[in-house]
This record gives C-alpha cells, structure tokens and sequence, in this order.
C-alpha cells in the first residue's frame, strides 16, 4: 500500500510513517515546513518529503491520504482530495487498522505525565523480555526513537485526547481500542476545541465505554474528574492507584521510591526522576504493567534503569556552573509540578524558570490567571510573549520584580545571561522549539 501523509513532520503523524513504513507499506509525506528532528529520521528510512501542500501531489496518486489533524479546510491539497473523491482516513484510524488491529494496546491517556508514563510502561515491558512496540510523543532515552514496531503482541501507545482529525471530532484515544488503559489525570486543556471540562470528561467516558470487560482501567484516585468518569458506567476490570487500599507510593529524601499495593510492600528503587507527578507515573506504569504479566519487582527494578525522556528535565548543557534544561511543560499545573520537582532534585541554587505560552489554550488566555502561582516557586521568571495576543506582563504581574517579559528571544537571552551566578539553573517550558533558545543560552554563557 502506498500512502501519502498530510502533516507528516508532527510528532504523531511521524510516528505514524515510520510504523507504516516498518510494515512494509510505500511511504510519502507533506507538511507546510519540512523540518529536523522529525525530518531527518523519515529520510533515513527512505521516506519522500515534500514541503507544502499543493494540489499537484495528486500526482502521486497513492492507495489513500492519510489526513493529521492540523489540517483544516481550505488546505489546496486537501481541497483536491475531496473534489477527487480520493480516498482519505485519519492518522489514528489508519493505526487502527493497519498496525493496532491484532495488538494488545496499552494506552496512556491523562492532561499531564503521558509521554513519560507511556515511556516508563514501554522500558518496563521491554525490560521484563516482552518486546513491545510503541508509538510516544517524545523519545525515550532507553530507545531513542519515538516509535516502533515489533512482532510482539504488544503495543504502547500515548493516548491522546486532542481530536483526530478535520472529518472526525472524537478524541483520537477512543480508535486505539485498548485492552489496558491508564487514566493518569484530567483537567481543563485545549481551550481551542473543547467548551469546558465536562466536554473533556464526555471523551474519556468514550474510551471507558470502549474497553472490554477482561480489560483493565488503572486510574489515578486523586482526580476528582476521572471519579466522575468512571461514575458514569465502567464494564471493565478497575485499579486504583495514589489511593487508599491500592497502588500507592512514596519517595524518601534519598529519591527512593518505594511501592506498596493493598499494604503489601513491593519493592523500592532509587530514581533520578523528580517531583512527586513522576512517582505518580511510575505508580500507574508499575499497575499496568502488571497486566500484561510483569511482576511488580521486575517492574520497579526496571525503574532503576530508565534513562528518561528527550524534552522532560532534560539538561541540555552546563557552562560555568550554570544548568540549562529543556522541558515540555506548557499547562499551568504541569509547568507548578516541573519547577517543584527541579527544586526536590537541586535543592541548593536558584531556579530561572524561562517560559514560552505557546499552546493553542495558552495562546488563547484561558488559563492566564493560574500563571502567577504556577511560577511561584522559581526566583525568578522571564516570559517570552511573541504571537500572544492577551497582555502577558499583566497577568504576571503578581509575581512584582522577580518576572521579566519579552518580545524577542535574543532580548531574553542576554537578560537571563546577564542575571545568572554559579549554581543557578536556567529552566526553559516550552511545547515547541523557542526559537532554539537552549543552544543560544549556552553559547551566551561560553
């Protein structure tokens, strides 16, 4: 089969080509800017990219178009695709069909912890001989690829609430059809599609509908939300986990967590992951691994190995004592959670918390007014407000003399330069590239 992707540089939809492409299928692409990382790794299997989306890739003629949910109507190839009457499907259905099918798919779904957890279940997995294949928006230092295929029958996948595509409005978890499910948390997140809470809530209550009654629901017992998810109706096996009587956790000074299930100890591991958010993961993880028949202690062993996720904490460099860190935070409770675990890891130092609002919901000043608290924690704030329209300085404004705002990212560059001392730490939230501001901090610092 021959198929051409619409948005094939995004991190999903790339995944996507290269599971395909590792099927054996003839694999094209298109997105409006051809661009690195994602780029790089489908040329190296052999993938054709094209930059834009012109109606004459018709041309190409392929067994169908597989669409990515950022395209919209009035896309000219899009546009020629229907006036054909070509054959089209969504990036999630075509998985579905094509790659998910005859798999026992764990999904990952949840507002925060996702890709880390959906990392975390694939090492554990991996490191108790099973083999899986995975599809993660990020890349699992223990793998370093975001996106694999095996002969294994199982399959880990992130399981993304967003929508799925222009034609289809349902969130693309309810195609993955999952056997066991991990129900990390759930607040308030893109603004841009969904009207309020209840609407996201509506959406998880869809993938529960879906699941079968020998599968199995981890949720998370501290989510008030999920609670009233699973109020609604749940024909599966149910766990619990950060709750009483089920899957619990705690961490020591030491960063040793240790795990206990109805009281019953274990095992404990020491981590280098920070923050009381990343034990919660590794909690869930833990549970659903134990589903698919890795026993607990090999899981919490594994832990011990896990090297990580690109974009999660993670240092990009050190230049005379000063610590830059790539992180993907971009949601108020999540962007709260990163700083005060950078704080539980480094203890001694301060913490320059450097922040792009970049999110569709960010962008939008839905959440603006939780913007101050969440950045409480760090010593001092420095905002980059370039492409929002809603008044970044105001809303910060509580936090007085310790944030800076800016409309350029060199102007940032040299103000955080200029404020920074030995032992401090230069923590950058961003979901996209900030103009790669990691390398040009670091070099500012040399």
């Amino acid at each position: 089969m021959h198929i051409h992707i619409l948005g094939i540089c995004g991190t999903f939809m790339g995944g996507v080509a290269l599971l395909a492409r590792a099927a054996g299928h003839t694999v094209t692409g298109c997105d409006a800017n051809v661009y690195p990382p994602m780029s790089t790794q489908l040329e190296a299997e052999g993938i054709a990219l094209t930059s834009g989306y012109e109606a004459s890739q018709m041309a190409l003629a392929p067994d169908v178009y597989v669409v990515g949910n950022a395209i919209s109507r009035g896309n000219p190839l899009l546009e020629a695709i229907l006036d054909a009457g070509a054959p089209y499907v969504s990036g999630p259905q075509w998985l579905a069909d094509h790659v998910l099918r005859d798999k026992w798919v764990l999904g990952v779904a949840g507002t925060h912890g996702k890709t880390t957890t959906a990392s975390l279940l694939a090492w554990m997995l991996e490191d108790g001989g099973l083999d899986p294949g995975f599809l993660i928006g990020g890349v699992p230092k223990n793998f370093g690829v975001s996106a694999r295929l095996t002969e294994s029958p199982f399959f880990v996948i992130e399981a993304d609430e967003y929508d799925t595509a222009f034609c289809d409005k349902r969130s693309k978890f309810v195609h993955y059809r999952p056997r066991t499910a991990i129900l990390n948390n759930l607040e308030f997140d893109h603004a841009d599609i969904f009207a309020d809470l209840a609407a996201i809530e509506t959406q998880f209550h869809h993938l529960v509908r879906i699941m079968p009654a020998t599968g199995r629901i981890v949720a998370n017992a501290e989510a008030e939300a999920l609670a009233r998810v699973i109020d609604k109706g749940c024909w599966s096996e149910l766990e619990w986990f950060n709750g009483s009587g089920g899957w619990q956790a705690t961490m020591d000074e030491a960063g040793v967590a240790a795990f206990t299930l109805a009281g019953k100890d274990l095992g404990a591991m020491a981590t280098p992951m920070a923050g009381t958010h990343n034990l919660s993961n590794a909690l869930a993880a833990v549970a659903a691994a134990r589903h698919v028949g890795v026993p607990p202690a090999a899981s919490i062993a594994a832990l011990g190995r896990f090297e990580g996720v690109r974009r999660r904490l993670e240092v990009r460099g050190v230049v005379k004592g000063v610590t830059v860190y790539d992180d993907f935070a971009h949601h108020p409770t999540a962007i709260e959670l990163t700083i005060s675990g950078l704080r539980k890891r480094v203890k001694g130092g301060r913490i320059l918390a450097i922040l792009e609002p970049r999110s569709n919901t960010m962008k939008l000043g839905v959440m603006k007014a939780l913007l101050p608290e969440s950045l409480a924690g760090a010593d001092a704030v420095l905002c980059y407000h370039g492409g929002v329209d809603w008044d970044v300085a105001g809303a910060l404004a509580p936090l007085g003399e310790a944030v800076q705002c800016f409309d350029e990212v060199s102007a940032l560059v040299s103000a955080a330069v200029a404020a920074v001392e030995p032992g401090d730490h230069l923590l950058v939230m961003s979901n996209g590239g900030f103009g790669g501001i990691h390398e040009k901090l670091l070099t500012a610092l040399a």
